[in-house]
């Protein structure tokens, strides 16, 4: 039988059970990326998490003005989704803590199942306030993916943990880009159960949320662990001292009540935000996170009404979304790749250039006639650009916080990235109606820039001794 991995910890050279073991001299000339059960267990829940936001979203805005009777009710559809991604973030991190990965992310995929059933009854009653209730609960499928970006990290090595995240975050790709396909044959199951057309999408929402309980449910109880510091990058920062405590990590076998030399292992979120702000490290890694997912959802979310009010055709509205979706997740292995590789910081500051290379070509569609190579090679660097700075700003916080309030602070990033969202994607609407996509890539524009001056006062992307 095979004892669990050892590890010293600072100062010391006594073992601490269940923590992953330092990277040896080997290691750290030729970084290994060793893939476990929970990885894949993993990457299945993303899969079919991914087919049921997706094919769920993709109908969601119709339905919505189906059941109101307003177009402009329907943008509401994906504002809840988003706020009840929000909203639950820091509960499911919290409840990660206290009961372990396992239970976090099977409550929230469950939990995601219910409002996929409760949207199926409220449109068969015609109840639009039960519906948009039930697209919050929906929402929560997408904060319990990200929650499970981080799960692939814990106790892993820092100089591989980008390359687990990516792993991990790819599997989505597969769902994000079959579920729209699936709205046609789920709208068929609608018309089959005797009920409304776009409620059958939904029905593939529960089988699909389903499976991915199934596939959480099935994860080692382990609970978020910190991982080794990857040579020349620092040790994290303890939150209670402000000091180095590279030399210890959670016990996953303990309870969740303390952590290193006994620290709390569960903070609020503005003590999370106090930890975050005190490190520049930490501070660029959260906001490449809030910031990419602000521009991304701004941009893509009014592209659709862009095309169609420039005369695209609706099915070229499709190929440019699919190309965004390839965009975000098909080339996240090279993401975390070059994330273990070069070091986050330098990602991070590439993730930038893209989007600020997407937004001038976004513009340049805004200022004449549409076209469709334009539209197209603009949404696809901004997906690009996302993948850059949720791999690289995610593994970047993950190794700058104390292991003792990582979880913590995890969450409450998850929650500001998608309060951010939906508070862009609220404003892109009229930002639209007033200034055309001129200004919704303005406003990106915008938020791009306070990620630059968060990136200068860090001042260390490039520097090669702190990548």
């Amino acid at each position: 039988m095979k004892g669990k991995p050892m590890r010293a910890t600072s100062g010391s050279s006594t073992p601490v059970p269940g923590a992953a073991a330092p990277p040896s001299r080997s290691d750290r000339g030729r970084p290994r990326l060793v893939l476990e059960r929970r990885h894949y267990l993993l990457a299945a829940a993303q899969m079919f998490s991914g087919v049921g936001i997706a094919v769920g979203v993709a109908v969601g805005g119709l339905l919505a003005e189906d059941l109101t009777g307003r177009t402009e009710f329907a943008g509401f559809s994906q504002t809840a989704s988003v706020l009840g991604a929000g909203l639950a973030a820091i509960p499911l991190s919290r409840l990660a803590v206290r009961r372990g990965r396992r239970a976090s992310l099977t409550t929230g995929f469950t939990l995601a199942l219910c409002g996929a059933v409760l949207i199926v009854l409220a449109a068969t009653l015609d109840s639009w306030p039960g519906y948009f209730l039930g697209m919050m609960l929906f929402g929560i499928a997408t904060a319990t993916g990200l929650q499970a970006r981080f799960a692939a990290t814990d106790g892993a090595p820092a100089h591989v943990q980008g390359r687990l995240m990516s792993f991990v975050v790819w599997a989505q790709t597969i769902g994000s880009v079959a579920g729209p396909n699936l709205s046609e044959p789920g709208a068929g199951i609608g018309t089959w159960l005797g009920t409304h057309a776009l409620v059958g999408p939904f029905v593939i929402s529960i089988l699909a949320f389903g499976l991915a309980v199934c596939f959480t449910a099935s994860l080692p109880r382990l609970r978020p662990t910190g991982g080794t510091p990857a040579p020349g990058r620092g040790a994290p920062l303890s939150a209670d001292r402000g000091t180095s405590a590279a030399g210890g990590t959670d016990d996953p076998t303990e309870r969740g009540g303390t952590g290193p030399a006994g620290s709390r292992s569960s903070v609020g979120a503005l003590a999370a935000l106090r930890v975050v702000l005190a490190h520049p490290r930490a501070t660029m890694g959260m906001t490449a996170v809030v910031a990419g997912q602000m521009m991304m959802a701004s941009v893509m979310v009014m592209t659709p009404i862009h095309m169609h009010h420039s005369g695209h055709a609706i099915h070229l509205v499709g190929l440019v979304i699919s190309v965004h979706i390839l965009g975000m997740y098909a080339f996240s292995p090279v993401v975390g790749w070059l994330t273990d590789l070069l070091g986050p910081g330098r990602v991070i500051t590439v993730g930038m250039a893209v989007f600020a290379l997407a937004i001038g070509i976004g513009m340049w569609d805004a200022t004449g006639e549409s076209l469709m190579w334009r539209i197209s090679l603009a949404l696809g660097l901004i997906g690009l650009a996302w993948s850059c700075t949720m791999i690289a700003g995610s593994t970047l916080l993950t190794t700058s916080i104390d292991p003792s309030h990582r979880t913590a602070v995890q969450g409450t990033s998850d929650a500001c990235m998608n309060f951010g969202a939906a508070g862009v994607t609220a404003l892109a609407g009229p930002v639209l109606a007033v200034g055309g996509f001129l200004w919704i890539n303005a406003m990106a524009a915008c938020v791009l820039a306070v990620l630059v001056l968060v990136c200068a006062r860090a001042g260390f992307a490039w520097h090669p001794a702190r990548r």
